[in-house]
């Protein structure tokens, strides 16, 4: 190991601070359709602000927006990151978390010393739990364990008699039949996926096209290439897999996509993703835009379109030439992660067409951001607004309560939020 990666590791792990990423500018000017992005600030260190966590005590809860409450739909989790809706409004979630580092040593340690920091040090539990609301009183008196024995599962999609799963290292196919509460069958695996090197972003997102089709989102292993472009073989994009095909990039440049899904008036696909960090507490926003096939979104080379990032060596004009401006910036360092649309949801008619983002919030940023819920507000296919706030309260003096991951679309119409540091299911709806 280099001296100055070795140094930088201990530096997060002990939690020595350094100012490049304090931010300069209100959060506000960062986001919308054009934010504004000053020049690159760098330091030595990055800086390491991760609110720490305390979770909720019992008669604690987010704060909704006026007019909309807030309830616990089901606690006592283990680290719930994402969802998934079935058909008959069973409620599926991913009690995961990222598997231990691969190098081992210093690295590892400083690393689970970061998570545990952020509420994230746990082992994952490596399921996916089923909640079901039978008697509709918007609590889930059912938990039942539907798989388990899986590999940092994230993604899910039901696709006729066939539930897809994203493992962090491939694409599992389960039978399942309206209704089921256990899958027994060991599974398929459908084609391996990326998980090779320190695996840094290991969430695989998954979803459906209406025409079958499956979309899967793979993260980068870097921040910006650091370690060479032949670590990120089939990373930072994402990769189709058609009926009957086999599985092909989508659109590539996306640094770490994670949440995704389909407009409803357009049928476009829309992905959250998360940008880069260590060029300041400003730069750079991460977005959420619709995803044109083929596209190229800039990363390693460039930022939100043509920003040359100074460190990516050696430098590529033609590819930062290529690179697609996104089409709504969500803030620097907010880690948005849940991206859904409205389509089913009944909150009131403000909150009717438009995508609803979790933030996870940020760990490397002062003053802190993201730790929230937003509603993006949508017009003809694109955003036409600034953000509501849907659900805040994560954080209280500066410590972090929960932090919102996974977002989605209740059968009746509330929203759910996944809480994976306050082991919650958080619902919010309307009166």
């Amino acid at each position: 190991m280099k001296k100055p990666a070795l140094f930088l590791t201990m530096a997060v792990a002990l939690g020595i601070v350094a100012c490049g990423n304090n931010a300069k500018l209100p959060l506000e000017v960062g986001i919308g359709g054009a934010p504004v992005l000053p020049p690159p600030s760098r330091s030595i260190l990055p800086t390491v602000a991760i609110a720490p966590a305390d979770g909720w005590a019992a008669d604690e809860r987010p704060v909704a927006a006026p007019g909309l409450t807030v309830n616990a739909f089901a606690s006592g989790l283990d680290h719930p990151r994402w969802m998934h809706v079935l058909p008959n409004g069973d409620v599926l979630v991913a009690e995961t978390n990222r598997q231990p580092h691969p190098a081992g040593g210093l690295r590892a340690w400083a690393e689970k010393r970061v998570m545990a920091l952020a509420g994230a040090g746990v082992e994952s539990a490596d399921r996916i739990s089923l909640l079901r609301d039978a008697d509709g009183d918007g609590v889930a008196e059912q938990r039942h364990i539907l798989l388990d024995d899986l590999t940092s599962p994230f993604g899910m999609a039901l696709v006729g008699d066939a539930l897809y799963v994203a493992d962090t290292d491939a694409l599992m196919r389960f039978p399942y039949s309206g209704g089921d509460t256990r899958i027994t069958d060991p599974g398929e695996r459908i084609t391996a996926l990326p998980a090779a090197g320190t695996n840094r972003h290991w969430t695989k997102g998954l979803v459906a096209g209406p025409d079958g089709a499956l979309y899967i989102a793979v993260g980068s292993d870097s921040d910006h290439a650091e370690n060479g472009l032949p670590a990120e073989e089939g990373r930072a994009m994402i990769h189709v897999l058609a009926p009957g095909g086999t599985l092909r990039p989508f659109a590539t440049g996306l640094r770490n996509p994670v949440g995704m899904d389909f407009e409803p008036t357009t049928g476009t696909l829309w992905t959250a993703v998360n940008e880069r960090d260590e060029l300041g507490g400003d730069l750079v926003p991460d977005y959420m835009t619709s995803v044109k096939e083929g596209g190229f979104y800039g990363w390693p080379w460039s930022y939100y379109g043509a920003n040359i990032d100074p460190r990516v060596t050696p430098p590529r004009p033609d590819m930062v030439a290529q690179a697609l401006v996104p089409d709504y910036a969500l803030g620097a360092h907010t880690a948005s992660l849940g991206l859904t649309f409205a389509t089913g949801a009944r909150l009131g008619p403000q909150f009717t067409d438009g995508a609803f983002i979790g933030q996870h919030g940020s760990w490397n940023r002062k003053p802190r951001s993201g730790y929230r819920v937003i509603f993006v507000p949508f017009a003809e296919g694109k955003p036409a607004g600034e953000p509501i706030e849907i659900l805040t309260g994560f954080l209280v003096n500066d410590r972090a309560k929960g932090r919102p991951a996974g977002v989605g679309i209740a059968r009746d119409g509330a929203l759910l939020v996944a809480d994976d540091v306050g082991n919650t299911i958080w619902r919010v709806s309307a009166p």
